[in-house]
């Protein structure tokens, strides 16, 4: 193997390690302590319970729009719930359904009617982004009507030694293993990457689409409702535009992965590694005290570099 065909394979693990090693120097005392990385795990918990599920519609060589939107609602559908007096489990409940029908709706729009993903997710961002401000009057729920156990579930953990592993971390790992299952150790994920190859050949062989495509997008819908309850339990409220960077980030920790396959592919370790690359550069340059501004110039060019170097590798394949 040459160094640059490992580079083209490797290079975003290789760029992971360089990131690492960079801000470990320059941060000796703080960056690489076992209480900073449960710290960037936490922040990134949502982050990666979405990123995992837009992994699945991604596979088939989709995306969903949606999912930053679909996340503010279902915080907002669960505050709302619980200034009524539902049960915590009650409103956690129908805020996850709620994500699973946004879902659904997404998979008809692009599954049964043939809309283009883009189009379709586009316009259902719209939707739901208004109906968490109409549903919510367009002001945060916070204060009194959070159940007190619901907000402490962020700031709780399992203890491991001295350290204590935080909920969300947990439930993040939870989510990917789910996910890497699905796709990976399943005739359903098979199918779905069956899908993403060719889509003609996977219709011609059998292969349900259309049936595929909702489960799929209802996936991705769920998983983005759950991110949203992890935030609202994060920060003990809800707002209408507290999941609008997830959608971005999610996409490029997608793609970000995807150069660390052979083909190309969507796959969801990947993905949890390109969250990583992510976090690690917003946690290392936080603590550099460099400018929001700056960092999100670092993060683009990060990303353009990595999917340029995919490209270049596909069509040298070809």
């Amino acid at each position: 193997m040459t160094i640059l065909t490992l580079l083209r394979r490797f290079g975003t693990l290789i760029g992971f390690v360089v990131i690492v090693c960079y801000f470990w120097a320059q941060l000796p005392d703080t960056f690489m302590t076992a209480r900073n990385w449960l710290n960037i795990t936490q922040q990134l918990s949502m982050l990666i319970v979405v990123a995992a599920g837009m992994t699945i519609v991604m596979v088939m060589n989709d995306f969903d729009l949606s999912v930053g939107s679909m996340a503010s609602l279902s915080g907002i559908v669960a505050a709302m719930l619980f200034s009524f007096g539902y049960p915590i489990w009650l409103a956690v409940g129908i805020a996850l359904l709620v994500g699973l029908l946004g879902g659904l709706f997404n998979g008809v729009l692009v599954g049964l009617i043939g809309i283009l993903p883009f189009v379709a997710t586009l316009a259902t961002l719209t939707m739901f982004s208004g109906a968490a401000f109409v549903v919510s009057g367009g002001k945060t729920i916070s204060g009194r009507v959070i159940p007190e156990a619901f907000g402490n579930f962020a700031r709780q953990g399992i203890e491991i030694g001295p350290l204590t592993v935080p909920n969300l971390t947990i439930v993040a790992l939870a989510v990917v293993a789910l996910v890497w299952v699905l796709l990976e150790q399943t005739t359903f994920g098979r199918r779905l990457y069956a899908i993403g190859g060719n889509l003609e050949a996977a219709h011609l062989s059998g292969v349900p689409v259309r049936r595929f495509k909702l489960i799929a997008f209802s996936l991705t819908g769920l998983s983005a409702a759950l991110a949203g309850l992890l935030y609202a339990s994060r920060v003990a409220s809800a707002n209408p535009t507290q999941g609008s960077g997830l959608m971005l980030n999610a996409i490029a920790a997608v793609f970000l992965g995807m150069t660390m396959s052979g083909q190309g592919e969507p796959r969801v370790l990947a993905t949890v590694l390109g969250v990583l690359i992510l976090g690690v550069l917003d946690n290392g340059l936080t603590q550099m005290a460099v400018d929001s501004y700056v960092r999100q110039i670092l993060v683009g060019a990060i990303i353009l570099i990595a999917v340029s170097f995919s490209s270049i590798s596909k069509a040298k394949r070809s």
